[in-house]
């Protein structure tokens, strides 16, 4: 396999994987209510009560705020609605990158831009909700781990375009 193919293999392996992490957190977005349920009773089983006490009790604040969305003002949810909309397009929009790396980096660092504006929205939006701290650090690590295929993803785009620069090396059409 040359170093062209190999690059291109590797940029794409991390892309997808990204883009499946994005679609399937876009896509529990929209089943809140009944996921919240199933949650807890999985949790109960596992006995975490018991050992988390402060996990199940913020578990069962979201589970209860969200039935009484659910129940009285269910419009409120087209909000995750909508937040699982945008998790799909974004992904979508990775289908540049893939599709041609070099031309589409900036879809790439688009989303590394994303991944670190997780930081500071969740410490400051986070305390305003009422989102305990350690919650947000789970929601920040969206953007930690978001962040690793995509850095080196980037890092592989731009060996692939000194490759490409390279007169020796035929650019792809």
């Amino acid at each position: 396999m040359s170093d062209r193919a190999a690059l291109l293999k590797g940029i794409r392996v991390r892309l997808v994987l990204f883009v499946v992490c994005l679609v399937l957190s876009g896509a529990t977005a929209f089943p809140l209510v009944h996921e919240l349920h199933g949650l807890e009773s999985l949790l109960r089983a596992l006995s975490v009560p018991e050992h988390l006490p402060a996990l199940m009790d913020w578990i069962e604040r979201v589970r209860r705020g969200l039935d009484a969305a659910d129940a009285d003002y269910p419009f409120l949810l087209y909000g995750t609605d909508w937040l699982a909309f945008a998790h799909l397009v974004i992904a979508v929009a990775f289908y540049g990158p893939y599709r041609d790396p070099v031309r589409n980096v900036w879809v790439v660092e688009f989303g590394m831009i994303a991944c670190v504006g997780i930081v500071p929205l969740a410490l400051v939006c986070g305390p305003l909700r009422g989102i305990p701290l350690w919650w947000s650090v789970i929601d920040m690590s969206f953007g930690v781990f978001g962040i690793l295929p995509l850095y080196d993803a980037r890092r592989r785009i731009r060996r692939l375009e000194s490759l490409s620069a390279n007169p020796s090396v035929v650019p792809a059409v």
